[in-house]
C-alpha cells in the first residue's frame, strides 16, 4: 500500500478552512442582508436595470439591437466557462498525478504542506470552487437562450399591459441568469484564495479575507457600483413621471 502520511490538518489550518467554506458559501446570503438593510450592492441595482431593459425590449420596433447585446453576453459567459473547464482539467491533472505531482510541487520553498494527503486535499479545494463556478456558468448560459427565446416571442405592436406582462417575464429571465454568470465569475476569486493554502494557512486566511473585501468593494464602494445606483435612481424617477 501506498503511504499517503496522516492528513495534519492542525488547528490553523482547520480554522482557516472553515473560514474559506463560510466566506465562500455565504457571500452571496450577505449580499441578499446588505440588500434588505437599504444598502446598495451593485447586484440588487442591476436587477432594476435589467428589468427596465427588459420593459424598453417590448416598445421597440426592432429588437435586433438586444439580441445582439444578449449574444455577446453569451460569449463571453463561454469564453470563461471553456476557460475554467481548462483550469479543472489542469488541477484535476495535478491531483490524479499521484506521488510525482506531490514530490514535484512540496520540492518548492514557498509552498506549505505537509503531507500527500493535505496537498490533495488543498487542490481538491482549487477543483471543487472551480467547478462549481462551471456549473453556474452553464446554467447561466441554458438561461441566456431562454431570454433570447422570449424576446423572439414578445409580440410587436401589443397594448401597454402586454407589453408590460411580457416585459416582466423576460426580466424575470434575464437576472438569474446573469446572476448565474456572476456567480462563476465570483468563483476565479474564491479559487485564487483556496489556491493560497498551497502557501500556508496564514495566506489562505489572508486570500480569503482579501477577496471577500475586494468583492464587496466592488460591489458597495467602487465608481461602477456609484455610476449603477445613479443610473437606478433615474430610471425609477423616469418610470414616477
Amino acid at each position: 500500500m501506498i503511504d499517503l502520511g496522516p492528513l495534519d490538518l492542525s488547528p490553523l489550518n482547520a480554522a482557516a478552512l472553515a473560514f474559506f467554506m463560510v466566506c465562500w458559501l455565504f457571500y452571496q446570503p450577505l449580499l441578499n442582508l446588505l440588500s434588505r438593510r437599504g444598502r446598495a450592492v451593485i447586484n440588487t441595482d442591476l436587477t432594476v436595470v435589467r428589468g427596465a431593459w427588459m420593459h424598453n425590449m417590448t416598445r421597440r420596433e426592432s429588437r435586433l439591437l438586444d439580441g445582439q447585446l444578449l449574444a455577446q453576453t453569451l460569449s463571453s459567459s463561454s469564453f470563461f466557462a471553456s476557460s475554467n473547464l481548462i483550469l479543472i482539467a489542469a488541477a484535476a491533472s495535478v491531483l490524479f498525478g499521484g506521488q510525482t505531482s506531490f514530490r514535484n510541487v512540496s520540492s518548492l520553498v514557498v509552498v506549505k504542506t505537509s503531507s500527500r494527503v493535505l496537498f490533495e486535499a488543498q487542490i481538491a479545494l482549487v477543483l471543487l470552487t472551480l467547478a462549481r463556478g462551471l456549473l453556474d456558468f452553464i446554467w447561466g448560459i441554458r438561461q441566456l437562450n431562454y431570454v433570447l427565446a422570449a424576446i423572439g416571442a414578445t409580440p410587436e405592436g401589443a397594448d401597454d399591459a402586454t407589453h408590460h406582462a411580457f416585459g416582466d417575464v423576460a426580466g424575470r429571465l434575464l437576472n438569474p441568469a446573469l446572476h448565474s454568470v456572476n456567480s462563476g465569475v465570483r468563483g476565479y476569486y474564491f479559487a485564487l484564495a483556496a489556491a493560497a493554502w498551497l502557501f500556508g494557512p496564514v495566506t489562505f486566511l489572508a486570500a480569503t479575507a482579501g477577496a471577500v473585501s475586494l468583492l464587496i468593494w466592488r460591489q458597495r464602494r467602487s465608481s461602477a457600483a456609484g455610476a449603477i445606483a445613479d443610473l437606478r435612481r433615474l430610471l425609477e424617477t423616469t418610470s414616477e413621471k
